[in-house]
C-alpha cells in the first residue's frame, strides 16, 4: 500500500476544503430571483453568464484536483480509490452546473424576444429550473468534496495510528500475570 505523505496530504486537504468553501459560497450567493421570489422583468444576460463562466473556473479547479490526484502515485491504495472517487463525482457534478447556468443565460437572452405570453412563461420557468439545478449541483459539488476530505482525513488518522504502533514495536502485550494467585 502506497501511503501518502503527511505535508502532500495536508496541502490536498486545504486545497479540498478551500474549493469546498468556494462552491458552497457561490451556490448561495448565485441567485436568479429576486426579494419577492420572482423572475426579474428583465434578467440580466450578462450576469448570468458571468454565473456560467465563473462556475466553469470553479468545474477546471475540482477537474484539476481530480486530475493531480489520479496522477500521483498515492492513489492505489483502497482509500485513496474512495478519495478519487469522490473528486470524479465531484468532476461531474461540477460539470452540470456550469452547463446550467450557460442554458439560464441563453433563456435569458431569448426572453425579451419572445412575444407570446406562453413562451415567456415557459422561458422564465425553464430559466427557474436551470438555475436552480446549477445551484443544487454546486451544492452536491461541495459535498462531495467535503466527503473527499473526511476519507482523506479518516486515512490519515489510521496511517498515525499505524506509524504510531509500529514504532512501539506492534501492539501492546498483556499484563504479566499476578504473582502467587491464579488469575480471575
Amino acid at each position: 500500500m502506497t501511503y501518502l505523505p503527511r505535508a502532500e496530504a495536508d496541502h490536498l486537504l486545504a486545497a479540498l476544503n478551500a474549493l469546498k468553501a468556494k462552491l458552497h459560497a457561490a451556490a448561495q450567493q448565485w441567485e436568479l430571483l429576486d426579494a419577492n421570489g420572482h423572475i426579474p422583468d428583465a434578467p440580466s444576460y450578462t450576469a448570468l453568464l458571468q454565473h456560467a463562466l465563473d462556475a466553469q473556473d470553479l468545474s477546471r479547479e475540482v477537474l484539476g484536483l481530480a486530475a493531480d490526484f489520479a496522477r500521483s502515485p498515492h492513489h492505489t491504495s483502497s482509500a485513496s480509490s474512495t478519495v478519487l472517487r469522490h473528486l470524479g463525482t465531484a468532476a461531474t457534478m461540477s460539470s452540470h452546473a456550469a452547463l446550467h447556468f450557460a442554458e439560464t443565460a441563453e433563456c435569458a437572452l431569448a426572453l425579451p424576444r419572445s412575444a407570446a405570453p406562453t413562451d415567456r412563461r415557459y422561458l422564465a420557468s425553464r430559466m427557474v429550473i436551470d438555475h436552480a439545478s446549477a445551484r443544487a449541483y454546486l451544492r452536491r459539488t461541495s459535498e462531495s468534496l467535503r466527503d473527499a476530505a473526511k476519507e482523506l482525513d479518516n486515512r490519515l488518522d489510521f496511517q498515525g495510528l499505524l506509524a504510531t504502533l509500529t514504532r512501539r514495536g506492534g501492539p501492546p502485550a498483556p499484563p504479566p500475570p499476578q504473582p502467587g494467585g491464579r488469575p480471575r
